[in-house]
């Protein structure tokens, strides 16, 4: 331990120094907020509060609590690396949450943070009607497993299927199934998209694909550079992945089955690619963009143009 550290341990006492101390470090540096807050303040209440296994509206009674050493050590480190090594919160905490759940992450998978969260807690209405929940759901490209497992939440009576090429985000689904208690409904498989699938049908198909264009990926902040680049690099127009999900979700897709796929900036691209198509983009009170929904029908309609997009890229 540096002596400036050492000094630090004994001058910061109580969490309402190591938040302010948090505050003007992070001020200091040039970080980036984009993994659950968006500013200094949120980042130093989450991470000092995160690191002791306090809730994040904890009674401002506890703030003048005085902190043992080792837990003054362990929040500096986490500081340190923060600012030093631009390590993104989540992976800090190995915790993120999404749709009110918490999960497990680290560096193997992409932190949560997809706009679909808000179509899980309302059900995805008005595509789903209540009357007719589906009874197999289907996370493609799942990471974590977060969209999957929060399906099972918000469709108790479903069977959830998660599917990713990677078999190290595989392992971190494993351990967020069986957090939740989720093992008799949510299975993990490993699947290039849809290749281990064959014969499986499925009422609802929720994709956050690897999405990115070469452009934003090379502009990301060094926070992101720190996340697979597996799960978010997809060629030039960030639609290789999404060329084919198109192409080959009606086979896997029941007749009154709806395809949920996130595509975030590379709307624009698929837009311009397939101006043909009536994509339904979901209004989010977050005011994010980039996730459409398709119907089995629509997929029927354009599965001509669908494949041969996938057949130009190809050539």
């Amino acid at each position: 331990m540096s002596q400036s550290t050492t000094s630090l341990v004994q001058e910061l006492q109580t969490l309402r120094d190591f938040i302010r101390w948090a505050i003007t470090s992070f001020n200091r540096h040039n970080l980036y907020y984009g993994h659950g807050t968006d500013n200094a303040w949120d980042e130093a209440l989450h991470l000092v509060l995160g690191s002791l296994h306090l809730p994040w509206d904890t009674d401002q009674r506890l703030l003048d609590a005085r902190l043992t050493q080792l837990e003054r050590e362990k929040l500096l480190e986490l500081i340190r690396r923060r600012c030093e090594e631009h390590t993104p919160l989540p992976y800090l905490l190995g915790e993120s949450w999404f749709a009110g759940l918490p999960f497990k992450v680290d560096p193997r998978v992409l932190i949560p943070r997809s706009p679909i969260s808000e179509l899980i807690e309302n059900n995805f209405s008005p595509w789903i009607s209540e009357a007719a929940p589906p009874r197999r759901i289907l996370d493609l490209c799942t990471g974590s497993g977060c969209i999957g497992i929060a399906c099972a939440y918000a469709f108790p009576t479903a069977q959830v299927t998660l599917t990713d090429i990677s078999e190290d985000a595989l392992e971190v689904a494993e351990d967020n199934i069986a957090r939740h208690h989720l093992q008799d409904r949510v299975f993990a498989t490993a699947s290039d998209l849809f290749s281990a699938l064959q014969g499986e049908r499925y009422d609802l198909i929720v994709s956050n694909p690897p999405y990115v264009d070469a452009t934003d990926l090379s502009l990301m902040p060094d926070e992101y550079r720190q996340e697979p680049e597996l799960a978010l690099a997809a060629g030039e127009d960030g639609l290789d992945l999404v060329r084919v999900i198109l192409a080959e979700a009606r086979q896997y897709l029941s007749d009154q089955g709806v395809l949920v796929v996130e595509v975030g900036n590379s709307e624009e691209h698929l837009q311009a690619l397939f101006p043909q198509v009536p994509f339904l983009w979901v209004d989010f009170e977050s005011q994010a963009r980039g996730v459409f929904v398709l119907t089995a029908e629509q997929l029927d309609e354009f599965q001509a143009d669908f494949a041969a997009a996938v057949n130009d890229s190809s050539s």
